[in-house]
């Protein structure tokens, strides 16, 4: 049942956070929005990180010529598919039937059934009919039939540790000519840090970097951020690394943003290699950072 147009707030309305593009409808279902058109604290913060993301990828799929199937977008640890669902309402909704593949795709991936499930029923309420929902892992979704042989942008919204990672293995698989990443919570090469911290007896001065337990976290996702934006450049990414909001919104606040050149670089894959190295970490090149046979 349709709601009436006199209990439907009007735009001027809106809090001013609002995108008039945006349709009102969504971000209730979404509960970013309450039934009476408010926006709450919790909500306005959530919203302003996902417009500031849609804003990189807006300017990445405009740039992107559209295949013969249209471009296609698969959005990684996809939760409630906040961002998925407002990339669609705000540029794929628009790309009608007359652009190539009838305006392209976008696949949400998460290992949540239920939360898989919820999305799928407010697409099909909705009318998102080029939206699909996978529960899938990462990593299982690299290998899955129910994905195109190419995806031409992968995001991946505070994917959790080395989901990342499994997402940039997912968007080398796929060829995929940008990512966005804002990577969250990177434990693997704390650990690994830790071990190395408590097998190796004769400290150096560069090993004070992660002596405390604080600083080891903080060490671990520095450096696993570093050593993505290497791995990137040397299979043929340009890399940017930005900001994706201020830190009184969110410390998860690293944006990687990959475009693919098709220039593999030696010179990150050496400095990859050396800094690996340089922390005891080369049983990863064999693991997470595979580097090209050649570069």
């Amino acid at each position: 049942m349709k709601t009436p147009k006199s209990k439907m707030p009007v735009a001027s309305t809106l809090p001013p956070e609002i995108d008039p593009a945006q349709s009102v409808e969504l971000l209730k279902e979404l509960h970013i929005l309450t039934r009476d058109g408010k926006l709450n604290q919790d909500s306005r913060r959530k919203l302003k990180q996902v417009y500031h993301l849609f804003q990189f990828i807006e300017k990445l799929l405009g740039e992107l010529p559209a295949s013969s199937t249209g471009l296609t977008l698969a959005d990684h640890g996809a939760g409630k598919s906040y961002l998925g669902f407002i990339v669609y309402d705000l540029y794929f909704k628009a790309l009608g039937a007359g652009q190539a593949g009838g305006g392209g795709h976008i696949y949400g991936i998460e290992t949540r059934a239920e939360l898989v499930a919820k999305s799928q029923e407010l697409a099909a309420r909705l009318g998102f009919d080029r939206m699909s929902f996978l529960n899938l892992s990462v990593a299982e979704s690299t290998q899955s039939a129910l994905l195109p042989e190419r995806i031409d942008v992968v995001t991946a919204l505070h994917a959790c540790d080395t989901a990342t990672d499994d997402a940039i293995a997912f968007g080398l698989e796929k060829n995929a000519r940008a990512m966005v990443l804002v990577p969250c919570c990177q434990a693997e090469v704390a650990a690994c840090l830790r071990q190395n911290k408590a097998l190796n007896g004769s400290k150096t001065p560069l090993s004070e970097l992660w002596r405390h337990p604080l600083h080891t976290r903080e060490m671990g996702s520095q450096i696993t951020n570093v050593l993505r934006c290497l791995y990137l450049e040397a299979w043929g990414y340009q890399v940017t690394v930005t900001e994706l909001v201020g830190w009184e919104h969110s410390m998860k606040n690293e944006l990687i943003i990959a475009k693919h050149t098709g220039q593999k670089k030696r010179t990150a894959a050496e400095r990859l290699t050396a800094l690996l190295a340089e922390f005891g970490l080369s049983s990863l090149l064999q693991t997470r950072f595979k580097l090209p046979d050649h570069v």
